[in-house]
C-alpha cells in the first residue's frame, strides 16, 4: 500500500485545512520543497500535492508560487508527486505534467465536464487520477463548497467506463480533522468503482492506516495523510510501517 504525505498548498505555503474550509487554515511551511525532502529521507516515494490557491479559484500571484512549489517539489530525485487541485481543463493537466507530476488528479470535471474527464483519461492513461470527494454520500466539487444531488456511488460507478484506473475518495467530514476513519466506506468505494481506491480524509494513527491495509491491495491502493503528520499525532516511519 502506498503511502501519499500530503503537501497542501496556498500561495506557496504548506498548509492544512479543516474540512477543506479555507477560514481555517494551518501554515505549516514556508518550504514545501524542503517538506517533501524531509519525507525522502524518512522513507516516503510519492507526496499527494494539492494546489489550493487553483482549486479555490485564488489570485494569479497565489497560483503562480504553488506552480513554483510544485516544480521545486517535482524535482526532488526519489520522490513522485501526485498532484491536483483545480485541473478542470487539458491545459492544467499538461502544465501540471509539465511541471513533473507523475499523476494528476481531476475532481470537478468528472461532475461538470465528463467529455473533458474522458478526454484527459485517454490522453494520459496511468497518469490520470479521478479525485472524488464527498459529503454524507453526496459528491462536492469547486474547492469542495459547492454541491448539488448527485451521488457519490453514481460518480464512481461511472469512472471505469470513463477511463480511470486510479481514484482518491475523500471523506470531507473526517478531513484535516484526525477523528479516524471509516474503513467499510472504503471498501464499499472500491467495490462499487471496480478498481482500488485511495483513502483520504481523517487518518490518526497508525492503527487507522493498518485497518486500511488489512482490506487488501484489491480494495486499497494506497492511503493520504496530512495534518496527523504535521502535528505529530503519527510519525512517518509508523505510518510507512502500517503500511506493510
Amino acid at each position: 500500500m502506498i503511502l501519499f504525505p500530503a503537501i497542501d498548498l496556498v500561495g506557496g505555503r504548506v498548509v492544512r485545512l479543516a474540512n477543506g474550509d479555507r477560514s481555517r487554515m494551518d501554515v505549516y511551511s514556508d518550504d514545501p520543497a524542503a517538506v517533501a525532502r524531509d519525507f525522502l529521507a524518512r522513507g516516503a516515494t510519492w507526496v499527494h500535492v494539492v494546489d489550493l490557491s487553483s482549486a479555490l479559484g485564488e489570485g494569479v500571484a497565489a497560483r503562480d508560487a504553488n506552480a513554483q512549489a510544485i516544480r521545486a517539489i517535482c524535482q526532488v530525485e526519489g520522490i513522485s508527486v501526485d498532484a491536483g487541485g483545480g485541473v478542470r481543463s487539458m491545459g492544467a493537466m499538461r502544465r501540471l505534467a509539465d511541471l513533473g507530476a507523475r499523476r494528476i488528479a481531476m475532481g470537478t470535471a468528472l461532475v461538470r465536464d465528463p467529455a473533458l474527464a474522458r478526454q484527459a483519461a485517454s490522453e494520459f492513461g496511468d497518469m490520470a487520477v479521478a479525485d472524488v470527494a464527498a459529503k454524507d454520500g453526496v459528491v462536492k466539487v469547486n474547492g469542495w463548497r459547492e454541491g448539488g444531488s448527485l451521488a457519490a456511488d453514481d460518480l464512481v460507478a461511472r469512472l471505469a467506463e470513463m477511463g480511470f484506473r486510479h481514484l482518491v475518495f475523500t471523506d470531507i467530514a473526517r478531513d484535516g480533522m484526525q477523528t479516524g476513519i471509516d474503513a467499510s466506506a472504503y471498501r464499499h468505494i472500491a467495490e462499487v468503482a471496480g478498481f482500488p481506491v485511495v483513502a483520504s480524509g481523517g487518518i490518526a494513527s497508525a492503527a487507522d492506516i493498518c485497518s486500511l491495509a488489512a482490506l487488501g491491495p484489491e480494495v486499497i491502493e494506497g492511503c493520504i495523510t496530512g495534518r496527523a503528520l504535521y502535528e505529530g499525532a503519527l510519525t512517518l516511519e509508523d505510518a510507512l510501517a502500517a503500511c506493510g
